[in-house]
């Protein structure tokens, strides 16, 4: 098995998403973390909102753009600044309380809570999942129940834990940053801080902290094998 490397280069932007997945793109440049990015989430949708052509989007009330292409349940809540991109489907009592930025091809499921995220396109969030001050890259999965914990117990600001070190954020919420392609377990809790490289799996029922390399399983605290060489 090759040794699974740790370092800050790992966790920068252009590390984790590969470009060309989501309308958020020009926010995310402007980032070296991708945590960065979370303070303008609602500011980038009110602009890129209000440039979105009205032949393809349709705007319910003002702050909110929705494809004509995408489906949404007529059970589902739509809160303040919001973009549900083409094809994308929002099932039924899904609650997007607001700063939502949703590309194509998603998926946002049955009671799932949506708040402050980018969800590139593709991006599947379909059963009971909590997803707040969080960025979901293309194609990412969260399986039934998983959740992001998006703030400590001791309201403290958050760091991101790489190896031994930390790297402070600045935050007090920060969810979780999914590089592209991950699969997160069923019932698993992604804490404060947490960042899982593309293309990696997180076992189910997993209690997730810190950074979780790229091409990684992680099968529990401690435990994480390269997935290409297991």
């Amino acid at each position: 098995m090759d040794k699974i490397e740790f370092t800050r280069e790992s966790l920068l932007t252009s590390a984790l998403f590969e470009p060309g997945h989501t309308m958020a793109e020009a926010l995310l440049e402007q980032t070296a973390y991708p945590w960065e990015a979370l303070a303008g989430i609602r500011e980038f949708i009110r602009a890129a909102g209000a440039q979105l052509d009205n032949s393809e989007y349709y705007s319910p009330r003002p702050g909110v753009w929705i494809h004509k292409s995408a489906v949404v349940a007529d059970s589902a809540f739509i809160g303040e600044d919001v973009i549900i991109g083409a094809k994308t489907e929002v099932r039924h009592c899904a609650f997007i309380r607001g700063g939502a930025l949703i590309g194509c091809c998603a998926v946002v499921g049955n009671s799932t809570e949506l708040k402050n995220v980018i969800l590139f396109d593709g991006v599947q969030v379909p059963h009971y999942n909590y997803v707040g001050d969080s960025i979901l890259g293309y194609k990412s999965h969260m399986g039934a129940g998983s959740i992001t914990s998006n703030i400590k117990s001791d309201k403290t600001p958050i760091c991101v834990t790489v190896g031994g070190d930390k790297i402070s954020t600045g935050l007090k919420k920060f969810g979780a940053i999914l590089g592209d392609h991950v699969e997160v377990g069923c019932g698993s809790v992604l804490n404060p801080g947490t960042v899982i490289g593309s293309g990696t799996n997180i076992y189910p029922l997993s209690s997730v902290r810190g950074f979780v390399p790229s091409g990684s399983i992680y099968k529990r605290h401690g435990e994480v094998v390269n997935r290409y060489n297991d």
